[in-house]
């Protein structure tokens, strides 16, 4: 056992050296590889991270301002029907005026023309009435005139 133990402690005392350079090789990476990989990495990560919050960012922008688009659009169309049916009730007001108006004045004509046919209905009858005086005498003269005298 003394001779395996021997031989152990040989074969450590010959493995310092590759423990070392282990150890070293180690470090080396550790310092020129992979501390500047992972920085490299973590800054790529955190502009592809911050490259999406900008984009989330920019497309919530986007959405702000379309919702604020299509509700202006929307007030602007109230107002543009406000305005039409504005419009529409002058036009009927005036429409409604205007046919008052006309029939005010066709019942005003229709008025005026049944006082003319009055005037002309009382004018005829003080002349038929005339008349009828006349032909009341003639036909009295006639009548009371001796029978050789009528021709």
């Amino acid at each position: 056992m003394d001779e395996t133990l021997r031989q152990l402690g040989g074969l450590l005392l010959g493995s310092v050296p590759t423990i070392i350079l282990l150890a070293l090789l180690y470090a080396l990476y550790t310092t020129i590889v992979h501390k500047p990989l992972r920085r490299v990495l973590d800054e790529r990560r955190s502009k592809t991270e911050g490259a999406v919050e900008k984009s989330r960012a920019d497309i919530a922008a986007a959405e702000a301002r379309t919702t604020e688009y299509e509700q202006r659009l929307r007030e602007a169309r109230a107002v543009l029907f406000r305005a039409q049916e504005a419009r529409r009730k002058a036009a009927q007001d005036s429409r409604a005026a205007a046919m008052h108006e006309a029939r005010i004045q066709a019942q005003a004509q229709v008025e005026a023309a049944k006082a003319d046919i009055e005037k002309d209905r009382e004018a005829a009858q003080a002349g038929l009435q005339g008349q009828v005086q006349a032909l009341a005498s003639e036909i009295m003269r006639r009548v009371l005139q001796p029978a050789g005298a009528a021709r």
